[in-house]
């Protein structure tokens, strides 16, 4: 009796020490299950971490960091009269080489008459390696005519480098009374030496359509052909002078304006343009 229940116990015992060494056996491996998952997971992560710097670092070598560069330009023209004209230009971009902000501003002051200027914001889509195509609005003051001094055009446009190094700006602008007009500017470097340079430029406007109470005759509106030498104190401040060819067409005969002729001359100016 007495060896029947110690064998009883001892097998009871050893069921009891199995079951624990099974259970214990389980928990091990499911501990190591974990810290397995743990370490799979961190490097997951470590390796997203890792595409993702090198994503940006790619982005930041090949056209993908943000800039900034502010021009502008001041500039006193007179013709052979004597009579003056103070221009001032403004350009402002902002973002990266895919996408970025146009700030754009002139201001036009005729010698004895108060100032007319215009501003514009355009955001700019490269959609090759030279070209932008560029969408906005542009708000604008015109002091003669106090019956539509202010307006409001849309703008569709592009905005880059023609062959030969031409930089150009081409833009579509469509406003009210089926105000619809075409300007093209286009300029190009050329090297005297490392500080004086050469500027030929055109630019032109050319009126679509117009029915506005101050209607611009339709057909090529203005033009300006001319040449701007440019000494480069340093990259920042550059004076210049200007000699140029213009050509401005009259404006049409309404109940709110009397009919102008056409106006064609040589103009001069000297100004400074500042680079930020």
């Amino acid at each position: 009796m007495h060896i029947t229940k110690l064998c009883n116990r001892l097998l009871i015992g050893s069921g009891i020490l199995l079951l624990s060494n099974i259970s214990l056996a389980e928990t091990l491996h499911d501990h190591q299950d974990k810290l397995q998952q743990q370490s799979v997971t961190a490097q997951k992560t470590m390796t997203v971490t890792s595409e993702t710097q090198a994503h940006a670092n790619h982005i930041r070598e090949h056209g993908g960091q943000i800039f900034q560069r502010t021009e502008l330009e001041h500039r006193w023209i007179w013709n052979p009269d004597g009579q003056g004209t103070l221009k001032t230009e403004l350009e402002s971009r902002i973002g990266t080489d895919e996408n970025r902000l146009f700030i754009k501003g002139h201001i036009h002051k005729a010698e004895s008459e108060q100032a007319d200027y215009d501003i514009a914001a355009l955001y700019s889509r490269a959609i090759s390696d030279f070209w932008d195509v560029q969408a906005g609005m542009r708000y604008r003051y015109t002091e003669r005519q106090p019956e539509q001094q202010e307006q409001i055009d849309v703008m569709l446009g592009l905005h880059g480098l023609a062959p030969y190094f031409f930089e150009t700006d081409a833009y579509l602008y469509a406003g009210k009374d089926q105000q619809l007009s075409f300007n093209l500017k286009s300029e190009r470097d050329l090297l005297v030496t490392q500080k004086l340079i050469l500027q030929p430029y055109i630019e032109s406007e050319l009126v679509l359509s117009d029915d506005s109470k101050y209607a611009r005759k339709k057909g090529l509106s203005s033009l300006q052909l001319g040449v701007q030498t440019r000494y480069e104190i340093n990259k920042r401040v550059m004076p210049f002078i200007d000699v140029a060819y213009a050509y401005e067409k009259g404006r049409e005969a309404t109940v709110w304006q009397q009919e102008t002729s056409s106006e064609k001359d040589w103009q001069y100016g000297l100004g400074l343009k500042l680079i930020f």
